[in-house]
């Protein structure tokens, strides 16, 4: 009998290299070989032919729980596996519920453990009331990073944090080695742009971009890199639309600093002189999508390595809330979860970016950040056995269709796509099959980072 529970024989992707003819093998939920030439026999073997096998992406940017009564972590995760992300990162922002204490972590992690199809780590943040007391109890309770924004979107659900406050939370994180992740824009800054908007008369698709020009972008940006250099805490742009903002975070790192950026994928796909004007609020992301010369300027920097991580920053609103006809009335952001992988791929190799950067930058380096390598990452030895399996079978995305969704609106709808999710392994257990979400309710677990020796002296 066969020492191996699963084999996967096809194209493997990884972040430095792609191995023609490899093969991943798993045993008890993990990675145990990694090789090249003839597969070894198994319980369970897949000859995939000219099928890529990537590591299971890590989104490093979900919000499962923004709209009560809504998408949940039974949709999000389900969503999630029919897009070959096998862990996600949530974040702390929940209706209701905002992140901000060790009884809120746990309480959310009792919310999203019976549910979950696939794996997920938590952010947590502050009550600006409270500041940093709690930053200590929830990084023992096994949050995975901290959020923040210098914009104030609601004063409860999603506050904006003064200068000082920031400075004081991240000199409280800066001990325990983890991230402090910023929502990058300058309150004072769009607040006097979304007046002159409105006094313009100004109310379709242009009003949104107008009302955060670029400039209320890299002012926060800035702003988070000095205060990650001035008080040792590692600083990260949660999600950057312009090119400058990715040569600024370089700046940093060559400076020494701990400086990284995540762009999110609809940067990578949608313009706002196509895009934008066609789908008016269903294409309202703060910071805004951006017109098409700054896309390629972010596949550039893709290109070069600038770019830390590539996410989501997914929710999926209900669709009145996405079609009002003035522009700035709508709620911001939009589902990816499903899609995601499948875009990347595509914009990538329309560009000649080689497909490494795949591996890299969805699943290599978030876990990375948020100190979860020692599971998830990589197809490595000792592993979680996270794994997509990618076909060539070009298609056209349509939410709706695949059934994988809360929502049945997405802009990405319509897009055709060169490569599609044939199968999602999670820890070395099918979790979707091409068609259907086969992982229960469940399925997933919390993931959080180790314990470090830099916490223990912070205590």
């Amino acid at each position: 009998m066969s020492d191996f529970d699963l084999v996967l024989k096809g194209t493997v992707v990884l972040p430095h290299r792609i191995v023609e003819g490899g093969h991943v093998a798993v045993r008890d939920g993990k990675v145990v070989h990694v090789g090249q030439g003839a597969a070894p026999a198994a319980r369970e073997r897949h000859d995939l032919g000219t099928a890529m096998i990537l590591p299971g992406a890590v989104d490093a940017q979900v919000h499962s729980l923004s709209q009560k009564n809504q998408e949940d972590f039974v949709w999000s995760t389900r969503s999630a596996a029919a897009g070959g992300v096998t862990t996600i990162v949530d974040m702390p922002y929940d209706e209701g519920n905002l992140v901000c204490s060790a009884e809120a972590v746990a309480y959310k992690v009792e919310h999203a453990s019976p549910q979950a199809r696939v794996d997920f780590a938590l952010y947590g943040t502050v009550d600006p009331e409270e500041g940093p007391a709690r930053i200590l109890e929830m990084v023992e309770a096994g949050v995975a990073a901290f959020k923040f924004s210098t914009f104030g979107t609601d004063p409860k659900r999603f506050p904006r944090i003064p200068a000082a406050l920031l400075e004081d939370c991240f000199r409280a994180i800066a001990p325990t080695g983890l991230a402090a992740g910023v929502h990058n824009e300058d309150d004072e800054a769009v607040r006097a742009a979304i007046e002159r908007v409105k006094a313009s008369g100004i109310a379709d698709y242009r009003a949104h971009g107008l009302s955060r020009p670029p400039l209320t972008e890299l002012l926060a940006t800035n702003q988070i890199y000095e205060t990650g250099a001035v008080t040792g805490c590692p600083a990260h742009v949660v999600h950057c639309s312009l090119g400058r903002g990715y040569e600024i975070a370089a700046a940093y790192r060559a400076q020494g600093h701990a400086a990284t950026i995540e762009c999110c994928i609809h940067y990578l796909t949608l313009d706002e002189e196509n895009d934008v004007r066609q789908l008016g609020g269903k294409a309202k992301i703060n910071p805004p999508i951006r017109p098409r010369a700054e896309v390629e300027k972010l596949w550039r920097h893709v290109a070069d390595g600038t770019v830390t991580m590539v996410s989501t920053d997914h929710v999926s609103w209900s669709e009145d809330r996405k079609t009002n006809p003035d522009m700035l009335a709508n709620a911001s952001g939009v589902p990816g979860l499903e899609v995601m992988v499948p875009l990347f791929i595509k914009g990538a190799l329309e560009r000649g970016i080689p497909l490494t950067r795949a591996a890299e930058l969805m699943t290599l380096n978030p876990a990375r950040h948020f100190r979860l390598d020692h599971c998830k990452g990589a197809l490595e030895v000792g592993k979680d056995a996270d794994i997509i399996v990618m076909t060539p079978e070009p298609y056209t995305y349509d939410a709706a269709t695949s059934g994988n969704n809360v929502v049945d609106w997405s802009p990405y709808n319509g897009i055709r796509l060169p490569w599609r999710v044939s199968a999602t392994y999670l820890r070395g257990a099918l979790a979707f099959d091409g068609r259907t979400v086969v992982a229960k309710p469940g399925t997933g677990a919390f993931v959080r980072p180790l314990q470090t020796l830099a916490l223990q002296e912070a205590r």
